[in-house]
């Protein structure tokens, strides 16, 4: 197990270091303009991508019997509706350029439609890789992408081709991570669609798909009403204030949930209580997370500044707004993947349906004020989910938030050893006018006092990475 979980840090690690290096690279090839356009393309593809397969990914990870019919019938899914959505992709480009008045936009989107033809067989392959927890083989299919999507986005960018290189990146990545999927799908993997027992599927995938779509809905909304309301370098903006506090999702979360649902689901399969490993997991990530969003927030200015250059820092304000609120929802960002587990899948549903009503009855009004307001209305929307993810862990598993504090005690002591020498520094640096000295300085101490209170508190986290070297 932690071996896997070396894997998939490993893995995530990578692609955030490869993420970030073209994002820096990219902010000063592109215009905000531009990537305000791309940002709008890819998030409505993004959106269609949540019904790619009917939920037959995670459903390929959580069923307690998988035969060769069922790969067969959720590989026909997988391809159906891709080539579904590819088709409605290419049909609405004219619509959506015309709704956004970009040109370019539809042009965009034509190309990010490919994508969804060969997806399917590659998101079979790593549902298949992660239900036998070989996370190996995921590292290097997602080792393949990133370093194609990396070359290819920049080379573009570098001929002159806007946002269309980022959209041509996209797709020479799934390109290329269709062929080390090919490569390495397991031994006996049914490769073949059928339509026998499709619809035995499509309930159970349907409530699946539901929640994620919904959910992705809350997750787009901001960029969708800002391009509407407000503009595309307000988009822009946004979009890299999201992206500085996304990095803890790409490079911890993201990691993690890999490894996570087939956890919970091996526990439910073999009839043992998900619930410790999911108290463990909570108090790992937020020992984690909570220094990193106070942090985040503390040293906005230069740390907007080293990556992506002075013509950013109107995404400072917008990041310390969202900040704490995303360190709040971090003690909850396990919970989808136990629902999920121990068959919950409907009441994941219904949250994810209640949140983001909630959060686009906030985001709306907000953006008709402006920019900031709509970064508060992003914080409130989260303080919101996370008040309903503690009422249904309340109602199914007979958690309160005093027992979820508990286990989470370590983590806050934790975070405040982090935040004390890093928030000194950042004072007698002189705040916000300093540079990237400060920010290394900053870092530093923060990190020294995270690792101290880390090991002096023998909190679970430690523990977990003692056993990870005594293993390697």
């Amino acid at each position: 197990m932690v071996r896997n979980f070396a894997y998939a840090f490993g893995e995530k690690y990578l692609l955030v270091l490869l993420a970030l290096a073209g994002s820096v690279l990219l902010a000063r090839l592109l215009s905000p303009a531009e990537l305000g356009v791309y940002g709008i393309a890819a998030v409505l593809a993004g959106l269609a991508q949540v019904f790619r397969d009917l939920g037959a990914g995670q459903l390929l990870v959580v069923q307690r019997v998988l035969g060769v019919q069922q790969q067969r019938a959720l590989l026909t899914l997988s391809i159906g509706t891709g080539c579904f959505l590819a088709a409605l992709l290419v049909a609405l480009s004219g619509p959506f350029a015309n709704f956004y008045r970009q040109p370019l936009l539809g042009e965009v989107l034509r190309i990010l439609a490919l994508n969804f033809l060969l997806v399917p067989f590659t998101s079979q392959v790593t549902a298949m890789l992660r239900r036998e927890m070989r996370a190996r083989a995921l590292f290097c299919i997602s080792a393949v992408f990133g370093l194609a999507q990396f070359v290819a986005s920049v080379a573009f960018a570098s001929a002159g081709m806007g946002p269309k290189a980022l959209a041509w990146g996209s797709f020479c990545a799934t390109l290329a991570g269709f062929a080390a999927a090919l490569s390495l799908r397991p031994h006996g993997m049914s490769w073949r669609p059928a339509w026998s027992g499709v619809w035995d599927m499509v309930r159970p995938g349907s409530l699946a798909v539901a929640g994620n779509a919904i959910d992705e809905v809350g997750v787009v909304a901001p960029d969708l009403v800002a391009g509407k309301l407000l503009g595309v370098e307000e988009v822009a903006l946004l979009g890299k204030a999201q992206s500085v506090l996304s990095l803890f999702n790409q490079a911890v979360t993201s990691a993690v949930s890999p490894v996570v649902l087939p956890l919970f689901a091996r526990h439910a399969r073999e009839g043992s209580d998900p619930l410790q490993s999911y108290f463990t997991t909570a108090a790992c990530i937020t020992a984690l997370s909570w220094p990193f969003f106070l942090l985040a927030g503390l040293f906005a200015a230069p740390l907007v500044a080293f990556l992506y250059g002075a013509q950013w820092q109107g995404s400072v304000p917008l990041i310390r707004i969202m900040c704490g609120a995303a360190a709040l929802y971090s003690m909850f960002s396990m919970v989808r993947y136990l629902l999920l587990a121990t068959g919950h899948i409907g009441a994941q549903a219904r949250l994810d349906a209640i949140a983001v009503a909630g959060r686009l009855s906030l985001l709306v009004p907000a953006a008709l004020a402006g920019l900031h307001w709509l970064a508060v209305a992003v914080a409130l929307s989260l303080v919101f989910r996370s008040w309903l993810v503690l009422r249904v862990l309340r109602q199914l598993y007979g958690v309160t938030l005093p027992t979820l504090l508990r286990h989470l005690r370590k983590s806050a002591l934790v975070a405040g050893a982090a935040l004390a020498p890093a928030a000194l520094v950042f004072v007698q640096a002189g705040g916000d006018a300093a540079g990237a000295g400060m920010l290394m300085a900053g870092a530093c101490a923060g990190g020294a006092g995270w690792a101290a209170a880390l090991w002096w508190l023998r909190h679970p986290l430690a523990g977990f990475l003692h056993l990870g070297r005594v293993r390697q």
